[in-house]
């Protein structure tokens, strides 16, 4: 078995073990999918990425993100902490002040000033959910459909139901459970 050096990111601090944790594999270039999801499962953190050569032109370098359930095409604390990794790894940008990652939701770019990494996400896509689909939310989160006074489906790589209910006591009656929310799609 190939040696695999990873890090273990602390993204969004300068203090240690007070940010949001991120492994990143710094070279994925052969691993199978399959391989990146168990060892995203393995590490058990919200989101662990793996570095890999770019295939657009412009791009310094390309990532793909894995939580313990499933790829990603974008979030926002692994395009930090992915960055972070390149960098310290060697990584070299191909214009000053400017990292361009490449993820599945297309070129993300970073703006780097010293030690600090900015970006603006990729555009919020806004759409409503179907009649069913918004059936199987309220049922996943233990809710009944005519509390859900609005809804929309949010998605800039991953995937968010932006709900209004009718009062906030629904809230914190609601009681999400995974095994309710499986068959979403």
């Amino acid at each position: 078995m190939k040696s695999r050096p990873f890090k273990q990111v602390d993204v969004f601090t300068a203090t240690a073990y007070r940010g949001n944790p991120l492994a990143v594999v710094i070279d994925g270039s052969d691993l199978d999918d399959a391989t990146m999801q168990r060892f995203a499962q393995w590490t058990n953190l919200s989101e662990t990425t793996f570095l890999l050569p770019p295939t657009e032109p412009t791009a310094d370098y390309r990532v793909r993100i894995f939580t313990p359930g499933g790829e990603l095409p974008f979030a926002g604390h692994p395009t930090i902490g992915t960055c972070h990794a390149w960098l310290q790894a060697g990584g070299k940008p191909k214009a000053a002040g400017r990292v361009v990652q490449q993820c599945g939701a297309g070129l993300v770019p970073l703006r780097r000033e010293g030690e600090r990494l900015a970006f603006a996400a990729p555009p919020l896509k806004r759409s409503a959910p179907s009649p069913s689909l918004l059936a199987k939310v309220a049922g996943a989160l233990g809710l009944k459909a005519q509390q859900i006074i609005a809804a929309q489906v949010l998605d800039n790589g991953p995937v968010w139901f932006g709900l209004l209910v009718n009062d906030a006591d629904a809230c914190w009656r609601s009681r999400p459970t995974t095994a309710r929310s499986r068959n979403w799609a």
